[in-house]
């Protein structure tokens, strides 16, 4: 299966690179996977899709300040981007600079707080820092916009670019589709009879690297942390029995339940690395809709969503979108999809 079968065209335009004054003032596409058929509606208007019985599955990762600006001591600059923090002072990150630091040198940050390459694992650099890694972050830290936004980040991203039910930190992404949920919105889907529980996933940099080979199948994904509690795993047990559908929020709620499934099929309790690839052939087992935003051409995620609605189906969903001018990408609009239990591939 061709990369270049999941191309759009997009006007530069439709990229939202800041969000609307409300989180739920957004679009939103209802996408009905069996039938194909498409509504434009707004995004408030999810609730008129959700039944009593229903189960949401959202992810509390909370994004952290990751991108970091510094000096080598010789005085060159670099930039850090936090991938992942290991412990209380140590992180795997990306640098950006002319030219490499070496295992053992030292770099300085604006505050004068050091840091010390301790090793290099392929592209990623491991520090340690002479303090506390969270707390550094949150004083000089910057939020790590996606490279589409072409912006520096502003005070205001800082609650935006974060899902106000966040709680745990450690995403140097946010998971977008949560963004258009503010408390009311909450309350009223408990209102409804619509059940909630939330799994972890930190959304690592490398959902924005794009697919470098010409097929699906030589494909690598990158690795991210997740956990998947045995509580979770009672909903959506007790969910399924009164048959009530499984509604993730956001393709990283996808791949957390799904990770957790794909040993047996069954869901189970989890924590630990996922590398799942979802792409036009391979199965799902625990989610029955998704709310999800637009995703960047030829890239996992709109393979992911071409798996879960039918490729066909999804293109048209796309195609659609650009003609009506919905907003593309993380603080652009949303899709609501219900699955299709027999979706079909590009080669069909």
């Amino acid at each position: 299966m061709r990369v270049a079968h999941f191309q759009f065209d997009l006007p530069d335009e439709l990229i939202a690179r800041y969000p609307l004054a409300e989180r739920r003032a957004s679009r939103l596409l209802v996408l009905d996977g069996p039938s194909g058929t498409i509504a434009h509606q707004q995004f408030a208007d999810l609730l008129s899709y959700l039944r009593p019985g229903d189960l949401m599955v959202f992810n509390n990762t909370r994004v952290i300040p990751a991108r970091l600006f510094a000096k080598k001591l010789t005085g060159g600059k670099l930039e850090v981007l936090v991938e992942r923090v290991l412990d209380t002072d140590r992180v795997l990150a990306h640098v950006r600079a002319s030219k490499a630091p070496k295992v053992g040198s030292t770099i300085e940050f604006e505050n004068g707080t050091q840091a010390t390459l301790l090793a290099r694992h392929d592209s990623l650099f491991e520090w340690q820092f002479a303090e506390p890694v969270l707390p550094l972050l949150e004083r000089i830290g910057h939020m790590p916009l996606p490279p589409y936004m072409e912006r520096d980040d502003e005070l205001d991203d800082r609650e935006r670019y974060q899902t106000v039910y966040a709680e745990h930190a450690g995403a140097v992404a946010a998971p977008t589709a949560g963004l258009h949920f503010d408390d009311q919105m909450l309350a009223s889907i408990g209102e409804l009879g619509v059940e909630t529980a939330f799994v972890t996933l930190h959304v690592g940099a490398g959902t924005f690297q794009p697919v470098r080979v010409e097929t699906l199948e030589e494909h690598q994904m990158h690795h991210e942390w997740l956990q998947v509690s045995q509580d979770v795993v009672d909903a959506v047990a007790a969910c399924k029995a009164r048959g009530g559908r499984v509604v993730a929020v956001g393709t990283t709620s996808v791949r957390s339940l799904e990770s957790a499934a794909q040993a047996s099929g069954e869901l189970q309790a989890f924590a630990g690395e996922t590398d799942i690839f979802l792409y036009p052939g391979r199965p799902f087992h625990v989610v029955d809709a998704l709310v999800t935003n637009f995703h960047l051409s030829e890239s996992t995620l709109l393979m992911l969503v071409a798996a879960f609605a039918g490729y066909p189906e999804i293109m048209d969903a796309y195609r659609s979108a650009v003609e009506h001018n919905y907003r593309f990408f993380s603080y652009g609009d949303a899709m609501f999809i219900t699955r299709n239990p027999q979706p079909r591939s590009p080669k069909e």
